[in-house]
């Protein structure tokens, strides 16, 4: 059967009528108010229609538009309308209405929503949505996008070292220096005062490597000076720390991925600062000067509102004209400082996001996201160039989103989530991103069910630009997640085919392990790396983390990503859900310029049949890849990814 398990309906999915967001169903979206959109949607033979019916909804009420049939062609027929978009967000669904047919589970009446077809009323939450607010830049769509931890990813080769390879020079008073191939503290507060030495030219050295794996952005944690290896603890905005190089190492780094057609990301706390922040410094020292209103004293100087209750980071109050001033709007500020030259960055990664502006009855996070969209307005339009606003969020973003501010966020519940929950090892005693269990370990159809509901609460723009992380500097890394290269080679398959931007950890292309966020900031093994480049063999000690990589993730990484730019479909496309059971989901990327099928498996399971004619525009097909012991049989083909099991079939029919 190809449908998904627990499903409202009973009929096949490929026996559905389709819409989704992208090109193949709404060939030109909006990119403004008073613009005329086609809408369409695909129904198969198999699912007898009378009406298809628009509904939208204009300044909140309720208008409606009849579809038109098209002629019938191989396998089904294109019903069509076009709307005019009058509010910036402008939600739709249809109305199926026919004869149906109770013997095979067709309705006579069912609504087709983001979320799919239900035969009954439902609320509005997973609508699809017109969006005509100015969208995130163009490149984001093709975008890869490689996350580093500076100060664990590279030693530039003129970095200072003792005796022993621990950093040299002049050091925080903080700073415990590490050699290089020690090992991580699991421990937060010790990790954080671990200091191996990476610097920004260490990232220029290494830009080869990074440039190999398809990636088009570099994102970086934070680059100014801390209290903190981590540096989200920062004591100033105005200058890039010098122990990584300083503002002239991060000009250096800019420069260098410019050259190279790649771009540059940074990462900025609007939640909070250091306790050692100058402009806190300040606040502590005279109630009355400016800095005092950029936090929340309950008692001056000493009892003040901070993040999560940990002393060392004071949180912001964007209630201030002046903080607003200086840290968001305008070119003078920091938002603005770094995108202008010459720093040049492309985009922020804004930390904490969820929690910015937000303090018991005061919320001011959408307008804080206003604020940082418009000064990267501001500064587009005076560097000619186009840059990303991107949110931390660890849960549902969805209320975050649906406007002018964010362009996407980090999407653990709509990606990470769910795939670890599907794919993790049942032994591993992992903590569930915060919640006092470990991992849960779900059947497939509950993971795509989370991929698909919660997605269908996002406009198609949001989700397609936010990001696919496996893992983050904030979790356990995906190979201490899934236990085997088998599962972690479905996890890259579905970060290569889903809606998003895939992001990689630093590290994650080498199958490293992480039990947690800190000791996943390992140093990378950069003699490992090259002894694999060089085709020698590989001498690390046992145990150390080069000891640890796997080159068949580096190989199949490279790979995957090299097919995702090969097919607009995978970059841009739209998204159909045809099959989930236990161990296998099937989904289809839907593009004017061909679709691509994608099966997950994550064990063996029975054969799944999917006969293609009922799918639009499906003239022919061709094998692009295959993973694992997961395979398809054709007449037919497809990007068949899976599990190392055998016996996980798509058999594909036409």
């Amino acid at each position: 059967m190809t449908r998904i398990e627990h499903d409202p309906l009973a009929v096949p999915a490929l026996e559905r009528p389709l819409h989704d967001e992208g090109p193949l169903f709404v060939p030109r979206p909006p990119h403004g108010i008073g613009d005329a959109v086609q809408l369409r949607v695909w129904v198969p033979d198999a699912w007898p229609l009378t009406h298809v019916a628009l509904r939208t909804l204009v300044d909140a009420e309720i208008t409606t538009a009849q579809l038109k049939a098209e002629e019938p062609v191989a396998g089904g027929r294109w019903w069509s309308t076009t709307v005019t978009t009058v509010n910036p967000v402008q939600p739709y669904r249809f109305a199926l209405i026919g004869p149906g047919d109770a013997e095979r589970g067709i309705p006579t009446y069912a609504w087709l929503t983001a979320a799919g077809i239900y035969p009954w009323d439902v609320g509005d939450t997973t609508d699809f949505r017109l969006v005509s607010h100015a969208p995130a830049p163009e490149w984001v769509d093709d975008a890869v996008v490689y996350q580093i931890f500076p100060d664990r990813f590279a030693r530039s080769a003129a970095a200072p070292v003792d005796e022993q390879g621990r950093p040299a020079g002049e050091l925080p008073a903080w700073a415990r220096p590490m050699p290089w191939d020690t090992p991580a503290e699991e421990d937060g507060l010790r990790n954080g005062e671990q200091l191996y030495g990476g610097d920004l030219d260490g990232v220029i050295e290494h830009l080869d490597h990074i440039q190999s794996l398809g990636a088009t952005v570099v994102y970086l944690t934070p680059v100014f000076p801390a209290g903190s290896a981590h540096r989200y603890d920062a004591t100033t905005f105005d200058r890039v720390d010098p122990v990584l190089g300083g503002d002239a190492a991060l000009v250096r780094l800019s420069q260098a991925l410019h050259e190279r057609g790649m771009r540059l990301m940074l990462d900025l706390t609007t939640n909070h600062t250091g306790v050692t922040h100058e402009w806190f410094i300040a606040a502590q020292a005279d109630a009355h000067s400016p800095e005092a209103g950029f936090y929340t004293f309950h008692e001056h100087p000493d009892r003040f509102r901070c993040w999560l209750g940990v002393p060392s980071l004071p949180s912001l109050d964007h209630s201030s004209a002046e903080l607003s001033r200086r840290l968001l709007e305008g070119p003078d500020s920091v938002v603005g400082k770094y995108l202008a030259e010459p720093f040049a960055a492309d985009g922020w990664r804004i930390d904490v996001a969820h929690m910015t502006g937000r303090n018991g009855t005061q919320d001011l996070a959408h307008d804080v996201a206003r604020r940082i969209r418009a000064t990267m307005a501001q500064m587009d339009a005076a560097t000619g160039r186009s840059t990303w606003l991107l949110a931390e969020h660890n849960h549902d973003a969805s209320g975050d989103l649906a406007g002018d501010g964010w362009h996407g966020t980090m999407n653990y519940t709509g990606f990470t989530r769910p795939l670890w929950a599907w794919l993790s090892d049942p032994a591993q005693k992992l903590n569930w991103l915060g919640l006092p269990i470990t991992i849960p370990h779900v059947p497939g159809w509950a993971a795509a069910h989370t991929l698909r509901d919660y997605t269908a609460q996002l406009s198609f723009p949001a989700r397609k630009h936010s990001q696919n992380q496996l893992s983050s500097h904030d979790t356990p890394r995906t190979r201490s997640v899934v236990g085997t290269r088998g599962k972690h080679l479905v996890a890259l398959v579905a970060q290569a085919t889903l809606p998003g931007v895939p992001t990689v950890f630093a590290g994650d292309e080498l199958g490293l392990p992480g039990l947690n966020g800190e000791h996943a900031r390992q140093p990378m093994p950069w003699r490992t790396i090259e002894q694999l480049e060089q085709g020698q063999p590989v001498d690390a000690p046992a145990g150390s983390v080069g000891a640890q990589v796997d080159p068949q993730i580096l190989r199949a990484l490279r790979e995957l990503l090299a097919l995702r730019a090969e097919h607009p479909a995978l970059r841009r496309g739209g998204v159909q859900w045809l099959h989930a059971s236990a161990e296998a989901i099937v989904f289809l990327r839907t593009h004017d310029e061909g679709s691509v099928l994608v099966h997950l498996a994550r064990d063996a399971h029975p054969a799944i049949e999917l006969d293609l004619s009922a799918l639009p525009g499906i003239s022919g097909s061709e094998p692009l890849d295959q993973r694992g012991g997961a395979q398809a049989t054709a007449r037919g083909a497809a990007l068949t990814l899976g599990a190392e099991a055998a016996g996980a079939t798509v058999h594909l029919l036409r």
